[in-house]
């Protein structure tokens, strides 16, 4: 393999081509290529089972399930949520009219410090929507309390979690709703893709009309729903990597434990540990560079990775509550979110995927390492 070769930060997992066509022709035979098809429902069957949640709802990709999972749960005024995240985190709460209101993260998690909301709590406040940043949990059992005390309702921005367990349970079903992104450079995708997951059936019921532009049969229109449903060839498409993700995953695993092992005594790179209890899925690997101590700022070792052919991702930077949509907001300052803005100025994430060779991982070291 030559040494100069790009290596991306990602890579998709992608099912066996064959397999894919045999299931392509099932549905060419069918003729019923959307609308809830064989190939969605048994997808929805699978997933559950997997993932070990009550019930899930597909969409087309994972933004339209935060922007649903507000509107099914009538979500107003404002909502306690953290700058370190994705955009469509935030971005969902701007389409429901809902003003975010940003609080710091833990530094040890790079998630959502549940010390930190109480005080973020006004007589506007209707919900909180924490992110299990990088797939690490949330400390669900604190935020839970707070939303309780408070009468709040807890949307999990999921997008990185999937299949992550906290002693044998799925993180999924923590708070009222969870959504997962089926995203190709995610762990799990279906190319573009996403999911709600909920824990009745009523509430999969009011989902499933809600993205279906609210129909609840033919002439019935219960609610002024949106279209995301999911269509055949991507449900199809996401059974079959359903069967392989595992693999993928204990090869991310694999790659994880070879970066810790080479970069714990690099002075100035500090990444995160597994958590005890938890059972990961590997969905990114982020190192932080203390400028100080490393020689050199992150932005420079970027650079310098990219220059040859090493390809990391500031993933997440710039912060959300710096977009020009989000800047004005009171709880937008750098006063109000030291933790986040320093992370946000350190973070890279090395390139982590189950098609890495142990040749790409030795360069990708070396990389950090000169």
């Amino acid at each position: 393999m030559e040494s100069n070769k790009q290596i991306t930060v990602t890579s998709p997992l992608l099912p066996d081509l064959d397999e894919f066509n045999e299931l392509l022709k099932d549905i060419w035979n069918r003729k019923w290529i959307t609308n809830n098809g064989h190939y969605h429902q048994e997808l929805e069957k699978a997933l559950c089972e997997y993932l070990k949640v009550p019930y899930i709802s597909l969409f087309t990709n994972g933004t339209l399930p935060l922007i649903t999972a507000l509107q099914a749960l009538r979500i107003t005024g404002e909502v306690i949520t953290t700058p370190y995240s994705f955009v469509a985190t935030t971005h969902s709460l701007w389409w429901n009219g809902i003003k975010p209101v940003f609080v710091d993260i833990d530094p040890a998690t790079g998630n959502i410090d549940p010390d930190k909301i109480e005080a973020a709590i006004t007589s506007k406040t209707t919900a909180i929507m924490p992110v299990h940043v990088y797939g690490k949990p949330c400390d669900v059992k604190r935020i839970q309390e707070i939303a309780d005390k408070y009468g709040l309702k807890v949307i999990y921005d999921a997008a990185h979690a999937f299949g992550v367990e906290v002693n044998g349970e799925s993180i999924l079903t923590a708070g009222d709703m969870s959504t997962l992104s089926f995203h190709a450079t995610k762990v799990y995708n279906t190319i573009e893709g996403g999911a709600l997951v909920m824990h009745d059936e009523q509430t999969k019921k009011r989902i499933d009309y809600l993205k279906n532009f609210g129909f609840a049969g033919e002439t019935e229109v219960v609610a002024p729903g949106i279209n995301s449903k999911m269509d055949e060839m991507r449900s199809a498409y996401g059974l079959l990597n359903l069967r392989q993700v595992d693999k993928a995953i204990e090869a991310r695993r694999q790659v994880a434990v070879k970066y810790r092992e080479a970069l714990c005594d690099v002075p100035g790179i500090s990444f995160f540990d597994d958590m005890p209890g938890v059972k990961h899925n590997y969905s990114y690997f982020p190192v932080f560079v203390d400028a100080e101590k490393y020689g050199m700022t992150r932005d420079e070792l970027y650079f310098k990775m990219k220059e040859h052919g090493v390809l990391g991702r500031r993933y997440f930077y710039p912060l959300i509550s710096t977009f020009s949509t989000y800047r004005g907001l009171e709880s937008a300052t750098q006063e109000n979110l030291p933790n986040a803005y320093r992370m946000a100025d350190e973070v890279i994430c090395l390139p982590m995927h189950h098609a890495l060779s142990g040749e790409d991982v030795e360069r990708i070291i070396n990389e950090i390492k000169r």
